[in-house]
């Protein structure tokens, strides 16, 4: 009971041990912030290929209305079906950049895939955008987010271990795969829906993951989360100098909700079953 305690205090603090900032609403002076990044450059990240297109247009809508406004931001979407989108209304100082990609046939792959893409991008970005903010398409933007978020490397709690005990925590157990982390080893537990950095930080992050998922294709096994799992095992040896609270990614039906007052980034519900086949 102490041990969930201090992990508790720990997941709600505003540092973390190594002394990274953890936000939550109202430990930052937003019109500062705006403007020390008046001239930065943004973009974000999402991937939307086969059925989950259907959710492209609403996370684009509502990045328009709550995702770095005011700042200058490109849209990089991946997909296989560029035809089908629909380009919304965008603000001064807002693109979008449509990439054509091929969709595996397993979502499992589709998820580890990202990695690769990312990889590829980050390569091509260094001279066109300062930070890149990776996120899941089945998303929508709900309140604010903005330049608080940015950081060399940040990354999110994840909203349904942000008050567990470590040894509770979905990592990938079996020292066999490249994700291993053992018990012991790790502070938080991450979500691949929402991270990002200086895009220098992100190549890192994605060649790292990427290795560590062709490593155990090799051995023909699959870390339990897949990309997810990678970069939990990245994030515990390189540390976030952000991390984002669970106000950065919430679901309606998530416990513990009393102690997120925005829920800035919200799952959509959905038949996870039927979206992915």
């Amino acid at each position: 009971m102490l041990l969930f305690s201090v992990i508790r205090k720990a997941a709600l603090n505003v540092l973390t041990p190594w002394l990274a900032p953890i936000i939550w609403d109202g430990i930052y002076n937003l019109n500062i912030l705006n403007e020390q990044h008046k001239d930065t450059r943004i973009g974000l990240f999402v991937f939307a290929v086969k059925k989950y297109i259907r959710f492209l247009g609403p996370f684009l809508e509502s990045a328009e209305r709550f995702f770095m406004v005011g700042h200058n931001v490109t849209y990089y979407v991946f997909t296989d079906r560029v035809s089908e989108i629909v380009k919304p209304k965008m603000g001064d100082g807002h693109s979008l950049q449509l990439r054509e990609v091929t969709a595996d046939k397993r979502w499992q792959d589709v998820s580890m895939r990202r990695m690769e893409i990312l990889t590829a991008l980050t390569k091509q970005l260094t001279n066109e955008i300062d930070y890149l903010v990776c996120a899941d398409v089945d998303m929508v933007f709900n309140d604010h987010m903005g330049v608080e978020m940015l950081g060399d490397l940040f990354a999110t709690l994840h909203p349904g271990f942000f008050l567990a005990e470590p040894h509770a925590f979905s990592y990938e157990r079996h020292p066999i795969s490249a994700a291993y982390i053992p018990f012991g080893e790790g502070d938080f537990y991450y979500m691949a829906a929402l991270y990002g950095g200086k895009v220098e930080e992100i190549y890192k992050l994605s060649v790292a993951c990427q290795h560590g998922i062709m490593e155990d294709k090799k051995k023909n096994i699959e870390a339990v989360w897949q990309e997810e799992s990678h970069l939990n095992r990245y994030l515990v040896y390189n540390k976030p100098t952000k991390v984002l609270s669970p106000e950065y990614l919430w679901a309606t039906n998530m416990p513990n909700g009393e102690f997120i007052k925005r829920k800035r980034f919200l799952a959509v519900p959905k038949n996870h079953e039927e979206v992915r086949n």
